[in-house]
Protein backbone atom coordinates (compact mmCIF):
# COMPACT_ATOMS: atom_id res chain seq x y z
CA UNK A 1 0.00 0.00 0.00
CA UNK A 2 1.33 3.42 -0.95
CA UNK A 3 1.77 5.84 1.90
CA UNK A 4 -0.19 9.07 1.43
CA UNK A 5 2.20 12.00 1.63
CA UNK A 6 0.11 13.79 4.24
CA UNK A 7 0.27 10.74 6.50
CA UNK A 8 4.05 10.58 6.54
CA UNK A 9 5.92 11.41 9.72
CA UNK A 10 8.64 13.12 7.66
CA UNK A 11 8.13 15.14 4.45
CA UNK A 12 9.71 13.21 1.56
CA UNK A 13 9.67 14.98 -1.80
CA UNK A 14 10.35 13.57 -5.22
CA UNK A 15 13.54 15.62 -5.31
CA UNK A 16 14.68 14.04 -2.02
CA UNK A 17 14.04 10.55 -3.41
CA UNK A 18 15.81 11.31 -6.70
CA UNK A 19 18.87 12.63 -4.85
CA UNK A 20 19.08 9.55 -2.61
CA UNK A 21 18.56 7.19 -5.56
CA UNK A 22 21.43 8.84 -7.46
CA UNK A 23 23.71 8.79 -4.41
CA UNK A 24 23.04 5.14 -3.61
CA UNK A 25 23.72 4.17 -7.22
CA UNK A 26 26.95 6.19 -7.29
CA UNK A 27 28.27 4.70 -4.05
CA UNK A 28 27.06 1.10 -4.31
CA UNK A 29 25.70 0.37 -7.78
CA UNK A 30 22.33 -0.47 -6.24
CA UNK A 31 19.42 0.54 -8.48
CA UNK A 32 16.36 1.90 -6.66
CA UNK A 33 13.39 2.13 -8.99
CA UNK A 34 10.37 4.41 -8.33
CA UNK A 35 8.35 1.63 -6.70
CA UNK A 36 11.04 1.44 -3.98
CA UNK A 37 10.15 4.90 -2.65
CA UNK A 38 8.14 3.60 0.30
CA UNK A 39 10.91 1.15 1.14
CA UNK A 40 13.47 3.97 1.17
CA UNK A 41 11.19 6.06 3.39
CA UNK A 42 10.63 3.21 5.82
CA UNK A 43 14.28 2.25 6.15
CA UNK A 44 15.60 5.79 6.51
CA UNK A 45 12.95 7.10 8.89
CA UNK A 46 14.82 5.56 11.81
CA UNK A 47 17.94 7.47 10.80
CA UNK A 48 15.98 10.73 10.77
CA UNK A 49 14.66 10.01 14.26
CA UNK A 50 18.13 9.13 15.55
CA UNK A 51 19.53 12.33 14.07
CA UNK A 52 16.60 14.46 15.29
CA UNK A 53 15.82 15.66 11.79
CA UNK A 54 12.41 16.91 10.67
CA UNK A 55 12.39 16.05 6.97
CA UNK A 56 14.21 14.16 4.24
CA UNK A 57 15.36 17.46 2.79
CA UNK A 58 17.25 18.08 6.04
CA UNK A 59 18.71 14.59 5.75
CA UNK A 60 19.89 15.30 2.19
CA UNK A 61 21.39 18.59 3.38
CA UNK A 62 23.24 16.74 6.13
CA UNK A 63 24.76 14.30 3.65
CA UNK A 64 25.90 17.19 1.46
CA UNK A 65 27.39 19.09 4.39
CA UNK A 66 31.08 19.14 5.30
CA UNK A 67 30.74 16.30 7.78
CA UNK A 68 28.12 14.36 5.84
CA UNK A 69 30.43 11.76 4.29
CA UNK A 70 30.21 9.62 7.43
CA UNK A 71 26.43 9.40 7.05
CA UNK A 72 26.67 7.85 3.60
CA UNK A 73 27.78 4.55 5.15
CA UNK A 74 24.73 4.54 7.43
CA UNK A 75 22.53 5.32 4.42
CA UNK A 76 23.88 2.37 2.44
CA UNK A 77 23.59 0.08 5.46
CA UNK A 78 19.94 1.07 5.90
CA UNK A 79 19.07 0.49 2.24
CA UNK A 80 20.81 -2.86 1.86
CA UNK A 81 18.59 -5.92 2.25
CA UNK A 82 20.12 -8.68 4.40
CA UNK A 83 17.90 -11.74 3.99
CA UNK A 84 19.89 -14.90 4.60
CA UNK A 85 19.89 -18.20 6.44
CA UNK A 86 22.13 -21.18 7.03
CA UNK A 87 22.47 -23.51 4.02
CA UNK A 88 20.20 -21.30 1.91
CA UNK A 89 19.83 -22.87 -1.57
CA UNK A 90 21.21 -26.12 -0.19
CA UNK A 91 22.06 -27.57 -3.62
CA UNK A 92 25.03 -25.19 -3.74
CA UNK A 93 26.50 -26.71 -0.61
CA UNK A 94 25.83 -30.22 -1.92
CA UNK A 95 27.77 -29.32 -5.07
CA UNK A 96 30.55 -27.73 -3.04
CA UNK A 97 30.88 -30.93 -1.01
CA UNK A 98 30.39 -33.55 -3.73
CA UNK A 99 32.21 -31.87 -6.62
CA UNK A 100 34.48 -28.99 -5.65
CA UNK A 101 35.95 -30.30 -2.40
CA UNK A 102 36.03 -33.90 -3.65
CA UNK A 103 37.94 -32.90 -6.79
CA UNK A 104 40.44 -30.81 -4.85
CA UNK A 105 41.00 -33.64 -2.37
CA UNK A 106 41.66 -36.07 -5.23
CA UNK A 107 44.08 -33.65 -6.86
CA UNK A 108 45.93 -33.23 -3.56
CA UNK A 109 46.26 -37.01 -3.29
CA UNK A 110 48.07 -36.89 -6.65
CA UNK A 111 50.50 -34.25 -5.43
CA UNK A 112 48.69 -30.95 -5.94
CA UNK A 113 49.05 -28.28 -3.27
CA UNK A 114 46.67 -28.58 -0.34
CA UNK A 115 45.33 -25.08 -0.77
CA UNK A 116 41.71 -23.93 -0.76
CA UNK A 117 40.30 -20.43 -1.17
CA UNK A 118 36.58 -19.54 -1.20
CA UNK A 119 35.01 -16.09 -1.30
CA UNK A 120 31.58 -15.30 0.12
CA UNK A 121 30.82 -12.01 -1.65
CA UNK A 122 27.80 -10.51 0.08
CA UNK A 123 28.04 -12.51 3.29
CA UNK A 124 25.41 -10.51 5.19
CA UNK A 125 25.25 -11.60 8.86
CA UNK A 126 27.52 -14.61 8.36
CA UNK A 127 25.23 -17.55 7.73
CA UNK A 128 26.66 -18.21 4.27
CA UNK A 129 30.39 -18.30 5.12
CA UNK A 130 29.73 -20.33 8.26
CA UNK A 131 27.71 -22.78 6.13
CA UNK A 132 30.66 -23.00 3.74
CA UNK A 133 33.00 -23.62 6.68
CA UNK A 134 30.77 -26.37 8.08
CA UNK A 135 30.68 -28.02 4.67
CA UNK A 136 34.46 -27.92 4.45
CA UNK A 137 35.00 -29.34 7.94
CA UNK A 138 32.47 -32.13 7.42
CA UNK A 139 33.74 -33.08 3.95
CA UNK A 140 37.47 -32.89 4.63
CA UNK A 141 38.52 -34.80 7.78
CA UNK A 142 42.17 -33.75 7.28
CA UNK A 143 41.33 -30.08 6.70
CA UNK A 144 43.90 -29.13 9.37
CA UNK A 145 46.60 -30.20 6.89
CA UNK A 146 45.34 -27.71 4.31
CA UNK A 147 45.98 -24.03 3.78
CA UNK A 148 42.24 -23.32 3.69
CA UNK A 149 40.65 -19.89 3.99
CA UNK A 150 37.27 -18.27 3.42
CA UNK A 151 37.05 -14.56 2.66
CA UNK A 152 33.67 -13.13 3.66
CA UNK A 153 32.81 -9.59 2.55
CA UNK A 154 29.78 -7.33 2.59
CA UNK A 155 28.98 -3.73 1.79
CA UNK A 156 27.10 -3.32 5.08
CA UNK A 157 29.61 -2.72 7.89
CA UNK A 158 27.00 -3.48 10.57
CA UNK A 159 26.43 -6.93 9.05
CA UNK A 160 30.16 -7.61 9.12
CA UNK A 161 30.20 -6.91 12.85
CA UNK A 162 27.25 -9.25 13.42
CA UNK A 163 28.94 -11.94 11.35
CA UNK A 164 32.17 -11.60 13.31
CA UNK A 165 30.24 -11.98 16.57
CA UNK A 166 28.84 -15.29 15.31
CA UNK A 167 25.91 -15.42 17.73
CA UNK A 168 22.62 -16.86 16.46
CA UNK A 169 19.20 -17.62 17.87
CA UNK A 170 17.65 -21.08 17.84
CA UNK A 171 15.23 -19.85 15.18
CA UNK A 172 18.15 -18.87 12.92
CA UNK A 173 19.52 -22.41 13.20
CA UNK A 174 16.41 -24.26 12.00
CA UNK A 175 18.19 -25.41 8.82
CA UNK A 176 21.07 -26.82 10.86
CA UNK A 177 20.60 -30.37 12.12
CA UNK A 178 20.97 -30.97 15.85
CA UNK A 179 24.14 -33.00 15.32
CA UNK A 180 25.71 -30.32 13.16
CA UNK A 181 24.77 -27.63 15.65
CA UNK A 182 26.35 -29.54 18.51
CA UNK A 183 29.56 -30.07 16.51
CA UNK A 184 29.95 -26.50 15.33
CA UNK A 185 28.24 -24.25 17.86
CA UNK A 186 28.48 -23.69 21.60
CA UNK A 187 25.54 -22.54 23.73
CA UNK A 188 25.92 -18.92 24.72
CA UNK A 189 26.64 -18.60 28.42
CA UNK A 190 23.52 -17.61 30.32
CA UNK A 191 21.23 -17.84 27.27
CA UNK A 192 19.63 -21.14 28.39
CA UNK A 193 20.04 -22.73 24.98
CA UNK A 194 18.26 -19.91 23.15
CA UNK A 195 21.41 -18.49 21.54
CA UNK A 196 24.39 -20.29 20.06
CA UNK A 197 27.92 -19.13 19.31
CA UNK A 198 29.98 -20.32 16.35
CA UNK A 199 32.80 -22.62 17.48
CA UNK A 200 36.43 -21.65 17.05
CA UNK A 201 37.10 -24.35 14.45
CA UNK A 202 34.84 -22.45 12.04
CA UNK A 203 35.93 -18.97 13.06
CA UNK A 204 39.58 -19.56 12.29
CA UNK A 205 38.75 -20.46 8.69
CA UNK A 206 37.08 -17.11 7.92
CA UNK A 207 38.27 -13.54 7.46
CA UNK A 208 35.48 -10.94 7.49
CA UNK A 209 36.00 -7.65 5.66
CA UNK A 210 33.82 -4.71 4.60
CA UNK A 211 34.01 -4.37 0.82
CA UNK A 212 32.17 -2.46 -1.89
CA UNK A 213 32.09 -4.76 -4.92
CA UNK A 214 32.18 -1.78 -7.28
CA UNK A 215 35.42 -0.42 -5.81
CA UNK A 216 38.96 -1.88 -6.20
CA UNK A 217 39.43 -5.34 -4.70
CA UNK A 218 42.51 -5.95 -2.52
CA UNK A 219 42.72 -9.72 -3.12
CA UNK A 220 45.85 -10.88 -4.91
CA UNK A 221 45.29 -14.64 -4.90
CA UNK A 222 42.69 -16.49 -6.97
CA UNK A 223 39.78 -18.46 -5.57
CA UNK A 224 38.58 -22.01 -6.13
CA UNK A 225 34.96 -20.90 -5.71
CA UNK A 226 33.00 -17.69 -5.29
CA UNK A 227 29.54 -17.40 -3.74
CA UNK A 228 27.94 -14.19 -5.04
CA UNK A 229 24.29 -14.90 -4.35
CA UNK A 230 21.39 -12.45 -4.34
CA UNK A 231 23.78 -9.54 -4.86
CA UNK A 232 23.36 -8.78 -8.55
CA UNK A 233 19.59 -8.38 -8.23
CA UNK A 234 20.28 -4.81 -7.12
CA UNK A 235 22.44 -3.91 -10.16
CA UNK A 236 21.68 -2.77 -13.70
CA UNK A 237 22.76 -4.83 -16.71
CA UNK A 238 26.06 -3.02 -17.29
CA UNK A 239 27.08 -3.32 -13.63
CA UNK A 240 26.19 -7.03 -13.59
CA UNK A 241 28.32 -7.70 -16.66
CA UNK A 242 31.25 -5.80 -15.17
CA UNK A 243 30.98 -7.70 -11.89
CA UNK A 244 30.88 -11.09 -13.61
CA UNK A 245 33.97 -10.15 -15.60
CA UNK A 246 35.85 -9.14 -12.48
CA UNK A 247 34.84 -12.32 -10.65
CA UNK A 248 36.15 -14.32 -13.59
CA UNK A 249 39.55 -12.71 -13.15
CA UNK A 250 39.83 -13.72 -9.49
CA UNK A 251 38.70 -17.31 -10.09
CA UNK A 252 41.19 -20.03 -10.87
CA UNK A 253 40.82 -21.84 -14.22
CA UNK A 254 37.88 -24.26 -13.87
CA UNK A 255 36.83 -22.38 -10.71
CA UNK A 256 33.21 -22.26 -9.60
CA UNK A 257 30.67 -19.45 -9.28
CA UNK A 258 27.41 -19.76 -7.32
CA UNK A 259 24.66 -17.21 -7.97
CA UNK A 260 21.26 -16.58 -6.40
CA UNK A 261 18.12 -18.38 -7.57
CA UNK A 262 16.93 -15.45 -9.73
CA UNK A 263 20.34 -14.51 -11.14
CA UNK A 264 22.31 -15.64 -14.17
CA UNK A 265 25.53 -14.99 -16.04
CA UNK A 266 24.79 -12.66 -18.94
CA UNK A 267 25.82 -13.43 -22.51
CA UNK A 268 27.69 -16.25 -24.22
CA UNK A 269 31.08 -14.57 -23.93
CA UNK A 270 31.26 -14.37 -20.16
CA UNK A 271 33.87 -17.12 -19.86
CA UNK A 272 31.49 -19.25 -17.77
CA UNK A 273 29.40 -22.30 -18.56
CA UNK A 274 26.23 -23.31 -16.75
CA UNK A 275 26.67 -26.74 -15.15
CA UNK A 276 23.78 -26.84 -12.68
CA UNK A 277 21.03 -24.75 -11.18
CA UNK A 278 22.71 -21.32 -10.74
CA UNK A 279 26.10 -23.08 -10.72
CA UNK A 280 28.72 -21.90 -13.21
CA UNK A 281 32.23 -23.03 -14.02
CA UNK A 282 34.95 -20.80 -15.41
CA UNK A 283 36.56 -21.92 -18.66
CA UNK A 284 39.94 -23.60 -18.23
CA UNK A 285 41.73 -20.97 -20.31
Amino acid sequence: MQLIEAEREFPFSGADFDYLVALVYEKSGIVLKPHKRNMVYSRLSRRLRDLHLRSFSEYCELIQSEGGADEVGSLINAITTNLTKFFRESHHFDHLRDTVLKDLTQQAAKGAAKELRIWSAGCSSGEEPYSIAMTMVEAMPVLAEWDARILATDLDSSMIERAKAGVYSVAALTAVSKGTRVRHFDPERGAKGERWVVAEQLRRLITFKQLNLLKPWPMKRQFDAVFCRNVMIYFDTATKAELIGRIGKVLKPNGWLYLGHSESVLGDNSGFKLVGRTIYQKASS
